[in-house]
């Protein structure tokens, strides 16, 4: 009975350990992940919205030297 409970111990503390390990893998993604949707968000709002360039008969002349 001692070698089972020994062996049922180290099995609950390799789970938890294993499941300690992914979650830390998984919050180290999260900055990148918020840092490449606001990458997102910005190109999308450039693409609805872009810069619209004056045009030739808008533009000052060009001042004589």
């Amino acid at each position: 009975m001692d070698g089972t409970a020994i062996i049922i111990i180290l099995a609950i503390a390799g789970v938890a350990s294993v499941l300690l390990f992914a979650l830390k893998g998984l919050l180290d993604q999260v900055p990148d992940v918020i840092d490449s949707a606001g990458r997102a968000r910005d190109s999308w709002q450039r693409f609805r919205q872009p810069v619209q360039l004056p045009r030739a008969d808008e533009e000052e002349p060009p001042m004589a030297a």
